[in-house]
């Protein structure tokens, strides 16, 4: 039994893992500076939050297709475009498995905050 609940434990760690545990050694890359210096973006939001305000030069993979499509992705330096944190994570896990390199990340939905001297962006992450 003890066993039993060692497994259970263990999976419920990876999970939170995976999930929440955040990636260190991405960048955050722009918007406009995807497009400026031509990036490939693999933007795995949803197929309803990608069409309005899409993301050039890149494709429209959900996250849930990700494993599935994955061959359609060319092998170049990725910037991945997401709608949130865990999205972020989750999706940076699957494409470095997938052998991909992956060079920072951007999350359009983040508000700007202007103040008289900087510019910073609020980050839950």
């Amino acid at each position: 039994m003890v066993i039993f609940y060692l497994f259970v434990l263990i999976s419920i760690n990876h999970f939170l893992f995976i999930r929440y545990y955040p990636i260190y050694g991405l960048h955050v890359i722009d918007k406009k500076e995807i497009e400026i210096n031509n990036h490939f973006a693999i933007d795995i939001r949803d197929y309803n939050e990608a069409y309005k305000d899409p993301v050039y030069p890149g494709i429209n993979i959900p996250i849930a297709y990700l494993k599935r499509y994955y061959s359609e992705i060319p092998n170049n330096d990725l910037v991945v475009v997401a709608s949130n944190c865990m999205e972020r994570n989750v999706g940076v896990r699957i494409l470095r498995k997938k052998g991909f390199k992956v060079i920072g990340y951007t999350i359009p939905s983040q508000k700007k905050i202007v103040n008289e001297k900087q510019i910073s962006t609020e980050s839950y992450c």
